[in-house]
C-alpha cells in the first residue's frame, strides 16, 4: 500500500510546509506546525472546493453600476445593531470572538429570540445539547417559539437543513455555535483543525453568498485574545467583532475590528443582567468613579468610539522604584506608548520619572487606542506624583508629539457637548480644538504646548 502523505499546516495562519519546522515560514510564529493527512481529492471535489465565494459576473464598468442601499435587519438590541452598522445586512457573515463565558451564546440567543418574531432563523449548536439551550432561553424568559434549533457539527447535514427546503421556507439568519466544532466529511482531520475550521468557514461563506443568507458565526480565542484558527477566517467573513471586557465584572463590550457594510469603530455598551445582556443607555456612566471628592492620579478624558463620545477615567500610580529597573504598566492603554510619554514629559516638561515606577488604567475595562489619550495619561501621571489632585469638574484631551506640541483630536465639538451634557464644567483641549461659539456652562482652556498644559495645573 502506498504511504499516507502528511503535511505541516500552522493553527495560526493556516500556511503548510513538507516538513516540520519550529519556526512557519508564512507568519513567522513559533512551534505552530501540526502533522495532518492529506486526504485524496474526490471526483469533482476540487472544482467545488475551490469556487469563488461570491458568483462570478461579467466584466462591466464600475461606473454603470447603480450602487444600492444594502437593505438591514434590526436584531432586536439596539447597541447590537450600532455595532453592526444598522443590523444584519442578506448573505453578510459575521464572526464574532471572545473569551469563554463572557456572553457571546446569551447574545445570540436573546437577538434569534427577537428576529424570530419577523424572520424564520436557525440555531446550530455545536457545543451544547438542545436541552442546554432551551434551559438557557427559559433561565431568560425569551420567546423562543419562532426559534429553530439544531445540534449537529457535520458541515453536510448543515447544508441540508438549509438548503433542503423551498426557498421561501429557508432561514433568514443562521447562527453557528461555534465554528471551531464543526467538520466537513471531505477531509480526514479532526474538528478544530485548521484545515476543518477553514474548510467549513468558506463552505458555509459560499453558501451564505449563494441564498442570501445572513450567517453568525462564534469563533474560540486564543490565551492571547485573538482568534483561534487561521487568520484566513477575517479576510472571508464580511465583519469581525470582538467582546471585551472582564468576565468578572457585568459590564461587556462589543468592537467592531472589520465591517464591509458599515464602519468598523464602533461600541456597544452592555451590561449582564439575570435576563442576559442589556444594553446601556448612558455609557459614560460606566468609567467614571462615582466619588465626592478628587482624588490624585485621576483625570477625566473624552474619548470617541465611532459616532458616539465616550468619557473614561484614567487613573495613575506612580510610586518610587524599589528595584533597578523602574516598571512601566499599562491596563487598557499602549504600553510602548507610556515610554514615549514620560521621554516626553522629562524632556519638555521637566518631570523626572526615571526612578519611579509609572502604572496606567483604564477604568471599567475599556481599551483606549487613539492618540487624543496622551495628554489625560501625563496630567494624571504628574497629579499622582505630586500627590494633588486635578481641578474638580475638568476633562482633558489632545496628542502630544515628539516636540512637545499638542494636536488636535477628530471631532473635539462632539466630545466638549458630551462633557458639558454630564456636568463638567473646564476642558483643557488643543487649541485647534478650541469652539467658535461658547458652550453653556463650560470653560474651555485651550493650549498648544506641553509646558503650557502643565502651567494650568499649578
Amino acid at each position: 500500500m502506498a504511504k499516507a502523505r502528511t503535511t505541516f499546516v500552522c493553527r495560526e495562519c493556516g500556511g503548510t510546509s513538507a516538513k516540520w519546522l519550529g519556526q512557519c515560514p508564512h507568519c513567522q510564529a513559533w512551534n505552530t506546525l501540526e502533522e495532518q493527512a492529506v486526504a485524496p481529492a474526490a471526483a469533482g471535489g476540487a472544482a467545488h472546493r475551490f469556487a469563488p465565494l461570491a458568483g462570478s459576473s461579467p466584466v462591466r464598468r464600475l461606473a454603470d453600476i447603480e450602487a444600492r442601499e444594502q437593505p438591514r435587519s434590526s436584531t432586536g438590541i439596539a447597541e447590537f445593531d450600532r455595532v453592526l452598522g444598522g443590523g444584519l445586512v442578506a448573505g453578510a457573515v459575521v464572526l464574532i470572538g471572545g473569551d469563554p463565558g463572557i456572553g457571546k451564546s446569551t447574545l445570540l440567543l436573546q437577538a434569534m429570540a427577537a428576529m424570530s418574531e419577523r424572520h424564520r432563523v436557525l440555531y446550530v449548536s455545536g457545543e451544547e445539547s438542545g436541552d442546554q439551550v432551551a434551559l438557557r432561553a427559559r433561565r431568560l424568559e425569551l420567546p423562543t417559539g419562532g426559534v429553530e434549533l439544531l445540534a449537529e457539527i457535520r458541515l453536510e447535514a448543515i447544508q441540508a437543513a438549509i438548503t433542503g427546503v423551498a426557498p421561501e421556507a429557508r432561514p433568514a439568519v443562521v447562527v453557528i455555535d461555534s465554528i471551531q466544532t464543526l467538520y466537513s466529511g471531505e477531509l480526514t482531520s479532526a474538528p478544530g483543525s485548521v484545515a476543518q475550521v477553514r474548510e467549513c468557514a468558506a463552505q458555509l461563506t459560499r453558501l451564505a453568498k449563494q441564498t442570501g443568507v445572513a450567517m453568525v458565526m462564534i469563533g474560540h480565542v486564543t490565551k492571547e485574545g485573538a482568534l483561534a484558527g487561521p487568520r484566513v477566517l477575517e479576510h472571508i467573513v464580511d465583519t469581525v467583532l470582538y467582546f471585551e471586557g472582564d468576565t468578572h465584572s457585568s459590564f461587556r463590550l462589543v468592537r467592531a475590528f472589520k465591517n464591509r457594510f458599515g464602519a468598523v469603530n464602533e461600541l456597544g455598551v452592555f451590561a449582564m443582567t439575570d435576563r442576559g445582556l442589556r444594553g446601556v443607555n448612558n455609557p459614560s456612566a460606566l468609567f467614571l468613579s462615582q466619588r465626592e471628592q478628587p482624588v490624585a492620579g485621576s483625570c477625566v478624558m473624552v474619548t470617541q468610539e465611532g459616532t458616539r463620545p465616550l468619557l473614561v477615567e484614567i487613573q495613575a500610580l506612580v510610586d518610587a522604584a524599589h528595584g533597578g529597573n523602574p516598571r512601566r504598566l499599562s491596563v487598557g492603554l499602549e504600553g510602548n506608548r507610556l515610554a514615549m510619554l514620560l521621554a516626553v514629559l522629562h524632556r519638555h516638561g521637566g518631570i523626572v520619572t526615571y526612578d519611579q515606577d509609572v502604572f496606567i488604567n483604564a477604568v471599567g475595562g475599556v481599551r483606549i487606542s487613539e492618540p487624543a489619550a496622551d495628554l489625560p495619561v501625563l496630567l494624571a501621571i504628574l497629579s499622582s506624583l505630586r500627590n494633588r489632585p486635578l481641578p474638580s469638574g475638568l476633562v482633558v484631551f489632545g496628542e502630544i508629539g515628539l516636540t512637545g506640541e499638542i494636536r488636535p483630536a477628530p471631532r473635539g465639538q462632539e466630545r466638549l457637548r458630551e462633557a458639558a451634557k454630564l456636568g463638567f464644567t473646564r476642558a483643557l483641549i488643543p487649541r485647534a480644538n478650541a469652539p467658535r461659539q461658547p458652550i453653556d456652562g463650560l470653560t474651555v482652556l485651550p493650549v498648544d504646548r506641553l509646558d503650557a498644559a502643565l502651567q494650568h495645573l499649578d
